[in-house]
Parts: C-alpha cells; sequence; structure tokens
C-alpha cells in the first residue's frame, strides 16, 4: 500500500502539472492541487501505510522535484503535507469510530473529512514556513492552499466516484475488499 500510494500521488502530480500548472500562485502552492485528493484516500484506505507513502512522495518530490535549498525545509514540508491527513484521519476514527471497512463514513461525513483535510495541510505547510521566518502574505497564501487542497480534493474523490457508477454494482464486489472499501468511502454503497 506505501508504494502504491506514492505512484500515485507522484503520478497525480505530473498530472497537475500538466493541466493545472499555469494556475500556481506561488512556488508549490496551487489554485488547485489534485494530489490533496490522494492524500485523504491514502489515509482513509491505507491508514498508517497511506502516511507512510504520502511522507516518502513529499520526500522525493521536496529533493528531486521542487529542489528546495534547505533540507530542513524539504522533510518538513513532506511531513506537513503528510502528517495533516493522517491526523483528519485518526480524527475520524476517534469522532466517528470510523472502521477500516469505511462501513459508517457517510457522504456528509466525507465531504466535512475533505474540507478539514484541506484545512489540515496548508495549516501545518504554514507553520513551518513561518517557523523559518515565511510569513510575508501569509494569510493569502494559505487561503490559496487552501483552496487549491478543497478543489484538487472534491475532483479527485469525484472523478473517482464517477468512474466507479460504471463499474459493477456494489453488490457484485462485495468479494473484493479493496474494491469495497473504495465504494464505501465514496459513498457508493
Amino acid at each position: 500500500m506505501v508504494v502504491t500510494t506514492v505512484l500515485l500521488f507522484l503520478s497525480l502530480n505530473t498530472i497537475n502539472e500538466w493541466f493545472f500548472g499555469q494556475l500556481e500562485y506561488s512556488y508549490g502552492i496551487n489554485w488547485v492541487f489534485l494530489p490533496a485528493g490522494m492524500r485523504l484516500l491514502a489515509t482513509l484506505l491505507f491508514g498508517t501505510a497511506g502516511f507512510t507513502g504520502l511522507f516518502i512522495s513529499g520526500l522525493l518530490l521536496n529533493f528531486f522535484h521542487f529542489t528546495f535549498d534547505d533540507p530542513v525545509r524539504a522533510v518538513l514540508g513532506a511531513l506537513a503535507g503528510s502528517l495533516g491527513a493522517y491526523l483528519v484521519y485518526l480524527l475520524a476514527q476517534r469522532r466517528y469510530g470510523l472502521r477500516t471497512s469505511l462501513a459508517n463514513l457517510t457522504p456528509r461525513r466525507l465531504m466535512l473529512l475533505i474540507v478539514v483535510c484541506s484545512m489540515a495541510s496548508p495549516l501545518l505547510h504554514h507553520l513551518v514556513f513561518a517557523y523559518q521566518g515565511h510569513t510575508e502574505n501569509i494569510v493569502r497564501s494559505y487561503l490559496t492552499m487552501f483552496i487549491g487542497d478543497f478543489m484538487g480534493t472534491l475532483l479527485v474523490i469525484y472523478t473517482i466516484k464517477g468512474t466507479l457508477a460504471f463499474l459493477p454494482s456494489a453488490d457484485r464486489v462485495r468479494h473484493r475488499p479493496m474494491l469495497m472499501n473504495i465504494y464505501k468511502c465514496l459513498g457508493l454503497t
């Protein structure tokens, strides 16, 4: 599940740059950020393995794609990007008794998790920015990152949900636990 998360996250980052690269607000902050959708899905579906895959993805991007000059910034950025979604997942487990089957993840709860996850990652990123003294336009930057994460997550979740609508019904995939979990995560059961 770690490798799956890494591959999907990096693929979504590439797709995001192809389609939405011109919507970059500032370096690494986009008005639409598709990989944010993978953050939520990976943690909901894979738990700690999803968090680990997200952290590795962040490290790979920060060291080999964005090439930050400061290794501390690169590591803290990877941690901020992965930890926000994981903390939201842990909160959902505690608050809603979210089970690994995702049986009690309602569409309303999913939307709430999308909003909270879209707030958490930018908040952690901006705490890192503030810690490093980068506070110019921090509120505008946070709001842009929140909007980008929210839009990206909505696009990913509902693209998958729409695609799954063309697949066999949930009754026909009950014997396939992984696919069943995806159906439940997207409120298709």
